[in-house]
């Protein structure tokens, strides 16, 4: 018969032990089993694999009389016994293997037929809360590391059957599962294209590091330091983007969700603006957008105003620095701007316990000393932490790191050139940002391209009852939302 996947069970056993040795895989499960009176090869990873569920199809299945199996009639004897719901048969080799690797549990024939049952039950933990993307009121679940329960909790708040999950294997031995998720009719058909001839164009090992390595091979970052994508555990967010008309890409073991297109001001929208009130989401809203500008310029303004004490206005005289130091006040400014990102490295490598403890010795010792001795000047702690302090109110973690090296760019502009060279360095900054168009969409847009009223909902939060077109970016076939 053509459908056979061997010629009988020694043949399948030999193959089995070919790829995963004789005994030399504990967790690589090999038995010989019956289904009735028929004697079938059982092939499982036994981590990946619900074994309540395995033994109670198991136990369903026992001899309970002598009977002869005719060959002819095999492939029906076994598919009306082994009626599980989750059964497929399978056909060739190459897909046996990965069945068996993905945790699926398979079962070859006396003469040679394979059937896959759809028992897998990855490690993992419960959805909870992310710690970089939490409301003070909404739902406190979060994507995990299991690709299927994650579409779950998409499919959980779109109940639309125009939901698709496009699943892919990604590299040629990790084997990755990769989801691309988007609604269709809404989802621009030419994106969508896009993605799918570039990730069959990744010709890799594995992702080993799994978003951000696809995120690598898909958008050809390079050395930007802005990202591209962004990046959310929350799926309330992935499923608002997702009837906006973006795609979204999820990969096994990760529990972030990949968003595009996006653009900067994507970037800087939180889920806290749209679980309060359209006035207060907007406050909060101007406070971001205020605190990430100056959490670029504050500094590199500071410097100008401390070293160039003509242009402050009497009133403003106290920006300047009341002691002198034998260090040079960029220097100081360099050395504590670099300093909070240690402590920041630190604080992440630093066991729970300790973590108090190394704050305080940071933040109470090392900076009082520092003053103390004349290190630091007392203004360049003030102005370096509080420059920190508008960093972290950025929600994305990618664009906040971006932020501190334009910043140590326009600094370094400014020591070099003075007043001239922060000017100079804001207008490279803000050309290069405008140059940039991640699968074509402009990154500044609506600012660069102007769309005024585009700009207008970017910068207030409307109330979700106003009517509301999907984003020019996404380039949706259906702008107007039902």
């Amino acid at each position: 018969m053509t459908n056979r996947l061997f010629s009988n069970l020694e043949a399948a056993e030999d193959f089995l032990k070919e790829q995963f040795g004789d005994g030399e895989s504990f967790d690589v499960g090999i038995k010989h089993l019956f289904v009735k009176d028929l004697p079938v090869l059982c092939a499982y990873i036994s981590g990946l694999v619900d074994g309540e569920a395995l033994t109670q199809l198991l136990s369903s299945m026992l001899p309970d009389e002598d009977y002869e199996i005719d060959v002819e009639d095999e492939k029906e004897y076994f598919e009306s016994y082994f009626n599980f719901h989750g059964r497929s048969e399978e056909t060739e080799r190459k897909a046996y293997l990965l069945a068996i690797l993905s945790g699926q549990v398979t079962f070859i024939t006396k003469s040679g037929y394979c059937y896959v049952a759809e028992l897998r039950n990855y490690p993992g933990r419960s959805p909870e809360e992310p710690d970089n993307e939490k409301v003070i009121r909404g739902s406190r679940d979060g994507f995990t590391e299991g690709i299927s329960q994650n579409t779950a909790l998409i499919r959980r708040r779109i109940r639309n059957s125009n939901l698709r999950f496009e699943l892919h294997k990604i590299s040629k031995i990790g084997q990755t599962d990769v989801a691309i998720a988007y609604m269709k009719d809404v989802a621009n058909e030419d994106m969508l294209e896009k993605l799918r001839q570039r990730l069959d164009q990744i010709n890799h090992d594995g992702l080993t590091m799994a978003d951000k390595s696809l995120e690598e091979w898909l958008f050809k970052q390079k050395f930007h330091p802005v990202p591209f994508v962004r990046y959310t555990e929350r799926p309330d967010i992935a499923a608002a983007h997702l009837l906006e008309g973006h795609i979204a890409i999820m990969v096994d073991t990760s529990p972030s969700v990949i968003l595009v297109p996006i653009t900067i001001f994507h970037l800087l929208q939180h889920a806290e603006e749209y679980r309060q009130a359209p006035l207060v989401g907007t406050f909060v809203r101007f406070m971001r957008y205020f605190g990430a500008i100056m959490g670029l310029l504050l500094l590199p303004l500071w410097y100008v105003f401390a070293t160039n004490e003509s242009l402050l206005p009497d009133a403003l005289s106290f920006l300047g620095t009341q002691e002198k130091s034998h260090v040079p006040l960029l220097l100081q400014i360099l050395i504590a701007d670099i300093g909070i990102e240690f402590l920041r490295m630190a604080a992440i490598h630093t066991p729970t316990p300790l973590s108090t403890a190394m704050g305080l010795v940071a933040g109470v010792i090392i900076g009082q000393i520092a003053i103390d001795v004349g290190l630091f000047s007392a203004e360049v702690v003030l102005y370096t932490a509080v420059a920190a302090i508008l960093i972290f109110i950025i929600p994305s973690y990618e664009l906040s790191i971006s932020i501190k090296i334009f910043r140590l760019f326009l600094l370094l502009m400014v020591g070099i050139w003075g007043v001239n060279g922060l000017f100079i360095g804001i207008f490279l900054v803000f050309t290069y940002l405008c140059s940039l168009r991640p699968m074509q969409a402009p990154y500044f847009w609506p600012l660069v391209p102007f769309f005024p009223m585009a700009m207008l909902r970017v910068l207030i939060r409307f109330p979700m009852t106003a009517d509301a077109l999907r984003p020019y970016v996404v380039a949706s076939k259906q702008r107007k939302r039902s």
